[in-house]
């Protein structure tokens, strides 16, 4: 077997540096939270493969809904020839889904695919052409998408021009300037001087910003939001892509405003590591486009709805909404007594979700100026250190954990212990090095 820098030389030279790494190790094996490179040495896991892990690493029971399957049929496309996971999956989903409006699910691939699809949905639904979306959204890397997209670094630097009639507010960010009524003050311009409602086929949001920094929508925007648009018959739609399934301390983020989206977009820990996505929604709208309008060759994989099955049920069994909750609080609860340690680098803001956690480093203890080098400079040093830790956020200054749901109390703590320890070694080479 070959080592971690001769697969770098090999992927440097293969593949083009636009697909980036965020480490230079290459995995070798995994199980639940833990991860093993290809030299041997193993990883706590606080990425989760970037939210796609709430079920861990390889879950026996996801991986034996994909065993069953694999021995039956592998693909047929959806579209030519149905199968049953597929049904039952959206079954389970639109029994699920919030709100007592019947619901109607269609699956495809990826994440950027569901938001796409949302979108056409309105469109077909309200015959508008107009999207509003949030600064620091983070919805995709296709064309569309990227246009959604409130982030310029990396995501659309040189990619442009994006389609039009996508308007975008400012996110709530109080510890960053700007409040509620900011943005809701700022929709109110939007409708005075750039697009009338009347245009407007939906309005797109993360319950919880996840590329964007992990910051929470309030309750109060999404009522606003919701009143809104039920007024001009507008498509509310809930981006769930990295929130979903139980990362926050309810099976669907939006749960926590208590009100009823009229699409949601799902993926990433929908299917525990297999490639599935879909648009939940309330079924005429689901309904709007003609038969034919919606789909893909890989859309609804067979082996994807399988997997999915198998994480419901996990989600089910091992109460991993609660368990969610729990890594939450203790987790917030460590880094607030660590960010009181003289000799950890200054923690700012320290927010969460459930066990959708993050933290801002920042310059000087008390202030809010972030710090994006000494967040890039600790996930490097929580690698070296055994941990796989993720930044995020529009001023690159925000560490965020997605450890799997089905991690032990023992990993977890390990994990924070690497990271309460790297914090402390950031801060005594910067202070060395003035």
């Amino acid at each position: 077997m070959t080592d971690n820098k001769t697969l770098n030389q090999r992927r440097e030279a293969a593949t083009p540096r636009g697909v980036a790494t965020a480490t230079q190790i290459f995995a070798d094996r995994a199980e639940n939270a833990e991860l093993w490179d290809v030299e041997g040495r193993r990883y706590v896991d606080f990425a989760g493969g970037i939210a796609v892990l709430n079920t861990g690493h390889r879950n026996p029971t996801v991986m034996a809904e994909v065993e069953k399957q694999l021995d039956r049929f592998t693909h047929t496309a959806y579209q030519v020839v149905p199968y049953e996971p597929y049904v039952e999956l959206a079954e389970r989903l639109n029994a699920l889904a919030p709100g007592a409006t019947p619901k109607k699910t269609m699956f495809v691939t990826t994440g950027a695919e569901a938001v796409e699809n949302a979108v056409k949905i309105a469109r077909s639904h309200t015959g508008r052409p107009a999207v509003i979306a949030f600064s620091g959204a983070f919805h995709g890397r296709t064309l569309l998408t990227m246009g959604l997209t409130g982030k310029v670094d990396p995501y659309k630097r040189g990619f442009g021009p994006f389609a039009d009639d996508v308007y975008h507010l400012p996110f709530p960010m109080p510890m960053h300037g700007v409040t509620l009524e900011d943005s809701l003050a700022a929709l109110e311009r939007l409708f005075k001087t750039a697009i009338e409602p009347e245009r407007v086929a939906a309005i797109i949001i993360e319950p919880v910003q996840g590329e964007g920094g992990f910051y929470i929508a309030p309750t109060e925007l999404a009522l606003k939001l919701r009143a809104i648009c039920d007024e001009y018959g507008i498509c509310l739609i809930a981006d769930e892509v990295q929130t979903g399934f139980a990362r926050t301390g309810r099976l669907f983020a939006c749960e926590h405003w208590g009100i009823e989206p009229d699409l949601i977009t799902v993926a990433k820990s929908l299917a525990g590591g297999f490639p599935l996505a879909g648009v939940i929604g309330k079924a005429a709208i689901m309904d709007a486009p003609a038969p034919g309008g919606l789909g893909g060759t890989y859309g609804g994989s067979p082996i994807g709805c399988a997997a999915a099955l198998g994480v419901l049920k996990v989600i089910e069994s091992d109460d991993l909404v609660a368990r969610s909750n729990a890594i939450g609080v203790h987790l917030v609860e460590r880094i607030r007594r660590f960010a009181k340690r003289p000799d950890v680098h200054p923690i700012g803001d320290i927010r969460g979700l459930g066990a959708m956690v993050a933290f801002e480093l920042v310059t000087q203890p008390g202030n809010q100026q972030p710090d994006a080098a000494a967040t890039k400079a600790l996930c490097a040093r929580a690698l070296e250190n055994g941990l796989v830790l993720l930044s995020c956020g529009v001023f690159g200054n925000t560490i965020r954990i997605l450890v799997p749901l089905t991690a032990s109390d023992e990993i977890v703590n390990e994990g924070l212990d690497i990271l309460e320890r790297s914090l402390t070694e950031i801060s005594a080479q910067a202070a060395a090095a003035e």
